[in-house]
């Protein structure tokens, strides 16, 4: 079984439950196995999602093992009549369900040791179909199980669905049979960048992507961000690892000012870390993020050794008070501009006494904008006792919280620029 399971390249995932359709449960489960698998070098494919319903699951099991040889089910394991993934899984791959007294007893000791009586359905969760090779589950009722088609060529595994219980069964009964060694030794590496979008990313790496075969590359994109990963999956671990920095080396040539990570780290954690190591003190003026930058630096621990103060100074008049920002500078050039945002960085450093000030003012939306400064206007600043340096950005996502958060990675991006 393990052998078989274990070279699977291509794989579905089918998540089970009216209640993910409804949108009344978030479905963690995909993403979580979505990155174990492709750790593995398999493949996947497809995502599909089916309420409880036998006709419905059956056709998309059918259509999944049309196109791949493992297929990875969350939910549909539990006692009632609803749960039916058993049924149906056992259907399609020919095999019947038949009682595993090892596991009934168990399940007859977990009631009992909590002072509570079985009742006859949760026997349903001792049927095990046949062929199969049960995934024993030591934090829930409902055991998982790994079935091949009779011909040995493909596999359906089925795990629980509330996330505590998939999680514990996939790291320790089912990775260690996908990861048998038949699918090679697979090496990655995710690259973190900021400040040029997916499209220019794509174009400055397109040629190393459409003549990819191995290492293979790959863009994402998230808010405000973009990442590669690069892998390689060879005979030995030091071959792959080999090929995965040669790529690495040839796209940091290309984009290397744009990477601020060259180990999946998010970029508030680079430049805290740089700024403990250095040991550079750092202060902050937030306007239209309002406490945002601060609540991101201190998210990270042992960030008080330099991290003195954020301070939301969201009106003209604490602008002043607070910052020492001139009331001519307001009146002449408004809230949002470049001449507040530096008097801001120059004054919140002054008043802490840090070796940085960094500061941010703009316009989040989703209303207050104009011809000349529309919504998604924002400009910061960043002071030393040397010198100060001034930034403006345009981004408009439509969300309020989008905007404001692409303008927190503005600030970390300028420090990063600077000091890193």
């Amino acid at each position: 079984m393990s052998k078989e399971a274990s070279k699977a390249k291509k794989a579905a995932i089918i998540s089970v439950g009216t209640e993910l359709l409804m949108g009344e449960i978030t479905n963690t489960n995909t993403v979580f196995l979505s990155q174990k698998l492709n750790d593995l070098g398999i493949d996947v494919l497809f995502h599909h999602t089916v309420g409880d319903n036998p006709g419905r699951l059956s056709l998309v099991l059918k259509e999944s093992l049309a196109e791949c040889d493992l297929i990875i089910t969350t939910g549909g394991l539990g006692p009632t009549q609803d749960d039916m993934t058993k049924e149906v899984v056992c259907k399609i791959m020919r095999d019947e369900l038949v009682m595993n007294e090892k596991w009934l007893a168990y399940l007859y000791k977990r009631y009992e040791r909590r002072g509570r009586k079985m009742t006859d359905n949760n026997r349903k969760q001792a049927l095990i179909p046949s062929r199969a090779t049960m995934l024993f589950n030591e934090v829930g009722s409902a055991p998982g199980f790994v079935l091949k088609d009779p011909y040995g060529r493909k596999a359906v595994c089925c795990l629980p669905g509330p996330p505590r219980e998939m999680k514990w069964m996939y790291e320790n009964k089912l990775e260690p049979i996908l990861s048998g060694g038949e699918n090679g030794v697979l090496a990655h590496r995710m690259l973190r960048t900021f400040g040029i979008g997916e499209s220019s990313l794509e174009t400055a790496l397109l040629d190393l992507i459409d003549g990819q075969t191995d290492p293979t590359i790959a863009t994402y994109a998230k808010e405000g961000e973009c990442a590669v990963r690069v892998a390689s999956k060879r005979e030995t671990a030091e071959e792959a690892e080999t090929a995965v920095e040669n790529m690495v080396h040839l796209i940091a040539y290309r984009i290397g000012e744009y990477i601020y990570s060259y180990d999946d780290v998010d970029l508030v954690r680079v430049v805290a870390d740089q700024l403990i190591e250095r040991n550079l003190t750092l202060a902050a003026a937030e306007s239209c993020t309002g406490g945002m930058f601060g609540a991101a630096m201190t998210d990270v621990p042992g960030i008080s050794a330099v991290f003195d103060r954020s301070l939301v100074t969201y009106s003209n008049e604490a602008k002043m008070q607070e910052l020492g920002v001139r009331e001519e500078t307001l009146e002449q050039y408004g809230a949002v501009s470049e001449e507040t945002a530096r008097e801001m960085a120059e004054g919140v450093r002054e008043a802490s006494g840090a070796d940085i000030g960094i500061s941010v003012t703009g316009i989040a939306g989703p209303d207050g904008g104009t011809e000349e400064k529309p919504v998604g206007t924002v400009y910061y600043a960043l002071a030393t006792k040397d010198h100060t340096v001034s930034r403006k950005t345009i981004w408009n996502t439509g969300n309020r919280r989008s905007n404001r958060n692409y303008a927190v990675l503005n600030m970390l991006d300028m420090i990063r620029r600077e000091f890193i």
